[in-house]
């Protein structure tokens, strides 16, 4: 998945500037005629709620790769009232702001892939997957164990994000690695990215063993944080080693437990590595995001989150702790539910 887009959509105005970028992309990525037709309408819908019923009302566009090839993921977020009865909202025809009431039943129907969040006072979040028509049977088709959801964003007023991440499955394990290039720019990217070169070579090894040989790869760059975690689904175990300001937590039945970090910098100094193994279930969720992101949060206070798509659940965390004088990136993983 490459980087997301953020677009404010407050006021009127900002509702055809997200569509054209939508519908562009959809062309960059191959899309017909038709299914730009879905994505233009997907995206004004989603927006014209926003700006009805929302404050900081904002998308977030971003394409993502399956085995079918690429599909364009939309994720609306607000800050606005939020739906005392999300059921009764979707159906057509149900309207609190006198309109015709067939915004979402559309936005639904027209996706590939939809689900959504809202909590009264807090806000709403829609997740929104388009895929072109020939992709149609993908779903069906993926046999990953685990889905994910990211947001990755660069800091306020820059176009590149020091961040990156990646996630490598290998027999009955997978990894997955976030990594934050120290500072921001292209020099932060080019750490970062580092890591995952190395992280991609290396991904039959264990986190600490990655980590190491990483070490020995940035001497050169300005160094990065990063921290890999190896979920075991023979042993139902978590593997992970950190160094630096990444965060990684393992939330399973309302709990959360902390993974444990090291002080120091890949590249440049790292006094101590060591891996740390933690419980998982098939019930768990994996998060893990840079220090673009607060630590503050607590799935807790959203009721009903934790079992929403992964995608939404990283969207929502972004909406509510993120720090816009960082670069950051959020990504959760949960098992794969049967189709």
């Amino acid at each position: 998945m490459i980087d997301a887009v953020a677009l404010p959509v407050t006021e009127e105005s900002q509702v055809g500037e997200a569509r054209r970028i939508a519908v562009a992309l959809a062309a960059e990525l191959g899309f017909n005629e038709t299914d730009r037709g879905k994505v233009a309408i997907v995206t004004t819908e989603a927006a014209k709620n926003a700006v009805k019923h929302a404050r900081q009302g904002e998308l977030l566009l971003q394409t993502f790769k399956t085995a079918a090839g690429y599909s364009i993921e939309i994720v609306a977020l607000d800050r606005g009232p939020g739906m005392a009865n999300v059921g009764l909202c979707l159906r057509d025809g149900f309207s609190t702001a006198g309109t015709p009431g067939t915004g979402l039943g559309a936005i639904k129907r027209l996706s590939s892939f939809f689900d959504i969040h809202s909590v009264p006072k807090l806000g709403t979040a829609l997740l929104m997957r388009l895929s072109p028509t020939e992709n149609s049977r993908e779903a069906s088709q993926n046999s990953n164990y685990l889905e994910f959801g990211v947001v990755g964003l660069p800091k306020a007023g820059e176009q590149i994000c020091g961040d990156s991440w990646a996630a490598e499955n290998h027999q009955d394990k997978n990894l997955i690695l976030v990594a934050d290039g120290l500072g921001y720019g292209v020099l932060a990217q080019e750490a970062s990215r580092e890591v995952v070169r190395v992280f991609g070579e290396n991904a039959k090894l264990g986190p600490k063993a990655i980590l190491e040989k990483a070490h020995a790869a940035l001497k050169n760059t300005r160094g990065a944080a990063a921290a890999i975690a190896q979920i075991d689904r023979t042993q139902k175990t978590v593997c992970f080693a950190g160094i630096g300001n990444i965060s990684g937590v393992v939330f399973t039945d309302n709990q959360t437990r902390s993974m444990v970090s090291y002080n120091g910098t890949v590249g440049h100094r790292m006094p101590k590595v060591a891996e740390f193994v933690y419980p998982w279930s098939p019930q768990s969720l994996l998060i893990m995001h840079s220090d673009g992101l607060a630590a503050q949060w607590d799935l807790n206070r959203y009721p009903g989150l934790a079992a929403r798509h992964p995608a939404l659940i990283a969207a929502v965390l972004y909406r509510d702790f993120k720090r816009t004088r960082d670069d950051m990136t959020v990504i959760v993983a949960k098992v794969r539910e049967a189709a």
